[in-house]
């Protein structure tokens, strides 16, 4: 599905968008009144999470606009801001299991000359710069706070590698630049950063844990990481614990709190069977919620269900 489309269901159409920058464009070239049903699969909560943005948002909404929560933070976000259940769905961006299941190890460590000895903490996400507006001073990803993360590892006497696979996002080289600054400032040549790549699949064998240390986030890189049945740490934000249960499928920390981040990688690399045994669980939960053969059922579903309730009047 692209930023914005259009779905027939019988003799009616449904206008569906993506962003939120969509969203209120559609609505607002449509007005509230337009007798066409427009639905919104919400990408992620940042909007949500700043009163300012979500009241925006909301209040451009008509009687026909419905919302897709793609994960339980925003479902519940809007029902607390007064969105009645009946225009409320929710239901996951769908994936194929399968990429992220068939990959053997060893490509990351060879390509990087590391031994298994070494052990790797890795994290994969574009680098976004922070926003003014937002009151941002570190990236929304956390890249930072992962590097000092890494480095109070390494001051306990960890031998690890940190690795960084993704870089700058619309054009933000200047932020990039900063960040490997500051990693190789931290972490001297115990961290790499390997920019945007194509075979992010085959690399993540190689991790011995897996780290999403965002500000803000939907469900983000944990999918990819827990198909790859990776043991994972995510920050206890957004969608992340959907799928992150703290103490089952992975671990939870607060987010902005790298002290904690190195406490999580330090049990991690110190149990390795337990991580193990959560990154199976978390591998299965995600196989399960996330095939796009479910979820592609689930949006058919949402489909009738708002025709349906267009149509109901007319008889």
């Amino acid at each position: 599905m692209g930023e914005f489309s259009a779905v027939t269901v019988g003799e009616f159409s449904i206008d569906i968008t993506n962003f939120v920058g969509t969203t209120l464009t559609m609505r607002l070239a449509l007005g509230k009144n337009h007798p066409i049903p427009r639905l919104f699969q919400v990408p992620g909560p940042l909007h949500l999470e700043h009163a300012f943005f979500r009241r925006a948002e909301i209040a451009t909404a008509g009687s026909l606009d419905y919302w897709i929560a793609s994960c339980r933070w925003s479902y519940e976000r809007y029902s607390a801001s007064g969105i009645t259940r009946n225009r409320l769905f929710l239901s996951y961006y769908g994936t194929d299991p399968a990429i992220f299941t068939v990959h053997e190890k060893h490509k990351l460590r060879k390509e990087l000359g590391i031994d298994d000895k070494v052990r790797l903490v890795g994290m994969v996400a574009f680098m976004y710069a922070p926003k003014w507006y937002l009151r941002q001073t570190r990236g929304i990803k956390g890249h930072e706070d992962l590097i000092d993360a890494i480095s109070i590892c390494l001051e306990k006497g960890l031998d690890i590698a940190g690795v960084f696979i993704g870089g700058a996002w619309n054009n933000a080289i200047a932020y990039e630049d900063s960040v490997m600054k500051y990693g190789k400032k931290r972490c001297g040549e115990r961290i790499f950063f390997l920019g945007t790549r194509m075979d992010v699949p085959q690399l993540y064998p190689d991790f011995d844990v897996a780290v999403h240390p965002s500000h803000s986030e939907n469900l983000g890189g944990v999918v990819e990481s827990l198909l790859a049945c990776r043991p994972t740490i995510a920050t206890r934000v957004g969608g992340f614990p959907d799928l992150v249960i703290d103490g089952e499928s992975g671990w939870l920390v607060p987010s902005r709190r790298p002290d904690l981040l190195a406490k999580a990688i330090i049990d991690v690399l110190r149990d390795p069977d337990e991580s193990l045994i959560r990154a199976r669980r978390g591998q299965a939960l995600t196989q399960n919620l996330l095939d796009v053969k479910r979820t592609g059922k689930e949006i058919a579903e949402i489909y009738k269900t708002v025709m349906k309730e267009i149509e109901e009047p007319a008889h």
